[in-house]
């Protein structure tokens, strides 16, 4: 059974299908042209001490999203 979740809440070694993106304007926009699509598989690969940023791959790239851009995109198990 699929699961939905917020993507800050998935833990590091952890991946994902993305769902939704709940983002608007032109950081949505730079996250779709670095590969951030709907139905995309998302892995975290890592974070800083405190948490926050986490660390993705997404299609061959790493990118850091803080938890306040993350916890607007939904993925499923």
């Amino acid at each position: 059974m699929k699961e939905n979740y917020l993507l800050a809440d998935l833990p590091k070694g952890k991946q994902g299908i993305v769902a939704q993106i709940n983002l608007e304007g032109e950081l949505r926009h730079r996250l779709q042209d670095l590969g951030l699509v709907e139905n995309t598989e998302i892995t975290c690969v890592g974070q800083s001490p405190l948490g926050d940023p986490k660390a993705y791959l997404i299609r061959g790239a790493i990118i850091a999203l803080r938890n306040e851009e993350s916890s607007q995109i939904v993925v499923e198990s």
